[in-house]
């Protein structure tokens, strides 16, 4: 079976009409939506169900290493209409509980989202588990997570363009919270956010998530995977209540907003304060200025845009998580400030990153 993007293969599949055939992508999106919903989630996961031997075919008996983590290993494929994919194999000692992660799995099997990487199929055999994405091209993602290793991006990002990042990153979390089955990412750092070659964001790892219940008493299925350690990124709250819930999700996301205003690491030991938030609360309390903004920039912002995005960060990243606001006001606001960063750089000719000199 092909991505479910492979446009020819959804119009056959759904038996869409010509004139539907044309449908723009947003459309698209809804029809298949509506798709899923006559023909029953269960069927469309058994459709997308890969056996073990399938899997070893489609990455080439395991050949190229795409990257390594706590969940297993990702390795690269290729389907039979040479669509390129990411597969994942999953480490089942990771996971909490297969039988209500394979249930889960079969639910966001259904998400399609312009910032969200899809799941387009996954294997559950024996002690083997796999789960297979649409492929994004890793070099493109480096140029902004070389941040996360040496401090500093490859390449200088526009404004423009980080607020495009973060509002595309913005738009894949308010889906997630919003839908029927409010589904909690708990994962969001650079890492987890792949870039197309247009600088389009896409959330990843959301998979390996759980639904979001909402009684700590009676549902065990928020509880981390993983030991988090000392992640700059983990809601502090859940050291004390061993709980995430999606303001969690909100708070890893000022902390990456933060990260792309600034240009510093999430953590730095040789800072006054260690901590990204509280190093710039310290720095707008000291000057009331934004020094503090990655000075790669040459201020070539609105100044204005700025604000908004440290409020909005800072607000993401309140130790409480009653103070949070939700990731809907998030997107409002992000929005607000991308346009009107647009509306200065309309019609100025050049690239939308430059290389660090």
């Amino acid at each position: 079976m092909s991505t479910l993007w492979n446009r020819g293969e959804v119009i056959r599949h759904m038996d869409l009409s010509l004139q539907d055939a044309n449908l723009e992508a947003d459309q698209m999106m809804v029809a298949v939506q509506n798709y899923l919903k006559r023909t029953g989630r269960e069927e469309w996961a058994r459709q997308n169900q890969y056996t073990y031997s399938q899997v070893t075919k489609i990455t080439n008996n395991f050949r190229i290493v795409l990257g390594k983590g706590g969940f297993g290993v990702v390795y690269h494929g290729v389907m039979k209409d040479q669509q390129q994919v990411a597969v994942k194999m999953v480490n089942r000692a990771s996971i909490y509980d297969i039988k209500q992660f394979t249930a889960e799995v079969q639910d966001l099997l259904t998400i399609r989202h312009k910032n969200l990487v899809s799941l387009i199929g996954y294997c559950d055999e024996d002690e083997h588990l796999a789960l297979i994405y649409e492929f994004m091209d890793q070099k493109i993602t480096a140029v902004w997570l070389s941040c996360n290793v040496t401090g500093k991006f490859a390449k200088v990002l526009s404004w423009e363009i980080r607020m495009k990042i973060s509002v595309g990153v913005a738009q894949g979390l308010e889906y997630l919270h919003s839908r029927l089955e409010k589904t909690i990412h708990r994962y969001v750092k650079p890492t987890n956010i792949l870039l197309d070659r247009n600088f389009e964001p896409k959330l990843a790892d959301y998979v390996l998530s759980r639904s979001s219940p909402t009684d700590p008493e009676t549902y065990a299925s928020n509880k981390i995977y993983l030991n988090p350690g000392k992640s700059g990124y983990l809601d502090p709250e859940y050291f004390s209540t061993n709980w995430l819930n999606y303001k969690s999700d909100i708070y890893s996301f000022g902390i990456v907003l933060l990260e792309m205003i600034t240009n510093q690491p999430v953590i730095n030991n040789k800072r006054e304060s260690p901590l990204i938030s509280e190093w710039v609360e310290v720095m707008l309390m000291k000057t009331c200025s934004l020094e503090m903004v990655d000075p790669e920039l040459n201020n070539n912002f609105e100044t204005s845009t700025v604000w908004k995005a440290l409020e909005m960060a800072l607000a993401c990243a309140h130790n409480s998580s009653s103070e949070r606001p939700s990731m809907s006001r998030v997107v409002m606001e992000l929005n607000e400030c991308l346009s009107l960063e647009m509306a200065r750089t309309h019609g100025r000719a050049g690239e939308i990153t430059q290389e660090t000199q």
